[in-house]
């Protein structure tokens, strides 16, 4: 049976942090050492973060051991935002296969490559991957691994460093790196970690057909011109809802317009970012095909509470036994998004437990770009709670 566990510590020494986070994380595995450790730390130094990287790798001994900087943190049943905090995820899964990676991006006769992937096996379903912003082209290579690595999930986010390009610092293996990803691909016969993805969105309007469309310039929705119509659709919302649409309006693209009806979690959110000055079409937040159905969306507190509990019930009622998750929600989410009485930066971790009904290590951290996949392809997320659960 699979044992995960967590840690977290806060102290303006983070390698203090780091050596009690450890030893949380590591209490319940007595001699035993496991199979894949996680690290996030939270801190204004990049060289003492990058010390607290390696001491946690140094004291776990796992076969396999990632992590990344960030501007906050997750664990210990709580989040933590713009402290100096540890957090490390501990997980022992027997009859897995864990493999560590780093990807560097080089310079190629078409381009850049990325290169350091390892050649994947038939039982690897799940890679979780975490990136520098400044250096690693994450948008474009799950892109591509959608086609190149088919049915391989990828689930993880955009680290952070204190001080901008250069000050990322990412492990594997307990060695540092300051560019690229970090990852590790998990599979082998009976573990099968699940990606749960929330948006944090709600649909208002109805579903409509894309009917004229170039790039990610919408012309025309369902016949009618594209700004027209959705002057249409808000007009007739309720103040409450018009008021949420006029902050940040977004946009579903369902990723299958052939299905008879698109429920949650069947539409991409991208943002609906303006009007195309030559044209007055809407531009989108990427590329939008004719023929494509597309809804509003709005995104609030109470929406993104409510889409990703519904998201975890579901899940949680075909997976009656949950050992523990990863987290990876956006730096937009947390206090900024949910107030007290949601719980500020806990809210997603207390959401991830209560509904998965687990008592096992939940942690990660607050990123600046999500990843997981949606309808089954993999894609770089803002505003999104991506969760990797492990079964029991």
């Amino acid at each position: 049976m699979a044992h995960i566990a967590d840690g977290l510590a806060l102290d303006a020494d983070l390698l203090v942090a780091a050596e009690q986070a450890s030893r949380q994380a590591m209490s319940g595995f007595g001699a035993r050492r496991p199979d894949l450790v996680c690290a996030f730390v939270s801190g204004g130094d990049p060289d003492q973060v990058a010390a607290a990287g390696e001491r946690v790798a140094a004291m776990t001994g796992a076969q396999a051991m990632v992590g990344c900087s960030a501007g906050g943190v997750i664990g210990g049943r709580r989040g933590v935002e713009d402290r100096a905090a540890v957090s490390v995820w501990a997980a022992r899964l027997p009859g897995a296969t864990v493999r560590s990676f780093h990807l560097e991006v080089m310079r190629a006769d078409e381009g850049m490559a990325v290169v350091g992937m390892p050649e994947r096996t038939a039982q690897e379903n799940v890679a979780v991957l975490l990136a520098d912003p400044y250096s690693f082209p994450a948008d474009g290579f799950v892109s591509r691994a959608n086609d190149a690595l088919t049915g391989l999930a990828i689930v993880g986010g955009m680290a952070h460093g204190p001080v901008g390009a250069g000050s990322t610092r990412l492990w594997v293996d307990g060695r540092t790196h300051d560019r690229g990803a970090v990852g590790v691909l998990v599979g082998g016969a009976g573990v099968v970690a699940t990606p749960v993805v929330s948006q944090g969105c709600r649909p208002v309007g109805p579903a409509m057909t894309v009917t004229a469309a170039t790039g990610n310039v919408i012309a025309e929705l369902a016949g009618v011109r594209a700004l027209q119509k959705v002057e249409e659709i808000l007009a007739g919302l309720p103040p409450a809802e018009q008021a949420l649409a006029s902050s940040g309006l977004q946009l579903g693209i369902a990723l299958n317009e052939y299905a008879e009806e698109h429920d949650r979690g069947d539409f991409l959110i991208r943002p609906l970012l303006g009007l195309d000055p030559d044209s007055s079409g809407l531009v989108i937040g990427d590329l939008v095909e004719v023929g494509s159905t597309v809804r509003l969306q709005v995104r609030d507190a109470e929406g993104a509470d409510e889409d990703l509990c519904a998201l975890l019930g579901n899940y949680r009622g075909s997976h009656p036994a949950v050992a523990g998750a990863l987290l990876f929600s956006c730096n937009g989410r947390g206090g900024h998004l949910f107030g007290s009485s949601l719980g500020g930066a806990d809210h997603d971790v207390t959401v991830v437990r209560r509904e998965l009904r687990t008592d096992g290590g939940i942690a990660g951290f607050f990123a600046a770009g999500e990843l997981g996949p949606v309808a089954g392809r993999n894609h770089l997320h803002g505003f999104t709670a991506s969760v990797l659960a492990f079964p029991a």
